[in-house]
């Protein structure tokens, strides 16, 4: 059974409703996992959803901020959410695909919204800094994401950290500059380890070339300019590691009128 996935910050669901029904249309994946939903779960758009053909919907949001959710064309067998830092702010959710998805062995999907961390490096005078650091620590330290050896697993998400040199626009320009820090990708990258994930953008297109997912809004032609950043990710365990054979970045989507400032990512596994 191949499962056709994709990530995507969509910077409030509500809002950007009409773009994301526009590319469920044209791309069809199986699941779709969306951070930054910016609504309460009562407030989500379930009947737009099911409308496309995405039947079963696990959502963790909360009222203007945050947010994640997994919409699905295959039901899971069941959904599972964290907190960390001891807030509670909707930045993870779990499902699991088993026999309901005709699987013999469950497949763990963990959908994850890294805070962004504000704008100054410095976790002793920014709390939003200290804040996204201590949650990339605890993602490694508590060990529930860590896979176990045949553990089959997929993690995706806007992680927020643009982990290696040309992850980004300049290597040299953002070193100081939140999201490609030398700390948080550090603490991304051991985190990864830690698990064994398989980062599957880089499997698929190797250093140095460039791979870009975020363009920001300040910029007055993000096009021309291009100063992008890889912050959505699609990881995969040991277990999966020779199972994906694709990967595509929607780019086209931040041109649309509206857009969100990520674009979908998206990648087909055999399951």
């Amino acid at each position: 059974m191949k499962l056709t996935l994709t990530t995507w910050n969509i910077n409030s669901v509500r809002l950007r409703i009409d773009l994301v029904a526009r590319f469920l249309k044209a791309a069809r994946p199986d699941v779709l996992c969306l951070q930054e939903t910016k609504c309460p779960d009562d407030a989500f758009p379930l009947k737009r959803f099911r409308r496309l053909g995405y039947e079963h919907v696990a959502i963790n949001g909360q009222k203007g901020y945050h947010g994640v959710a997994v919409v699905s064309r295959i039901p899971f067998d069941a959904v599972d959410k964290r907190g960390f830092c001891g807030k509670t702010d909707s930045r993870h959710l779990r499902v699991t695909f088993g026999d309901k998805a005709g699987l013999s062995d469950p497949l763990t999907l963990h959908n994850f919204y890294v805070p962004a961390g504000g704008d100054e490096p410095d976790p002793g005078i920014n709390p939003k800094f200290e804040h996204k650091l201590a949650f990339l620590d605890e993602m490694k330290d508590c060990g529930a994401f860590l896979p176990a050896r045949n553990e089959r697993a997929i993690l995706v998400g806007d992680l927020n950290v643009a982990p290696l040199e040309h992850d980004v626009w300049s290597h040299k320009a953002l070193l100081k500059v939140v999201s490609h820090t030398p700390v948080e990708c550090e603490k991304l990258t051991a985190f990864r380890r830690a698990g064994n994930w398989i980062d599957v953008a880089r499997e698929t297109i190797p250093e140095p070339e460039k791979v870009y997912t975020w363009w920001s809004y300040r910029a007055p032609d993000w096009a021309a300019a291009n100063k992008g950043r890889r912050l959505d990710h699609i990881w995969v365990s040991e277990a999966l590691g020779d199972r994906f054979h694709s990967f595509a970045i929607a780019r086209a989507a931040r041109g649309w009128t509206g857009p969100s400032d990520h674009v979908p990512v998206t990648t087909a596994i055999e399951i």
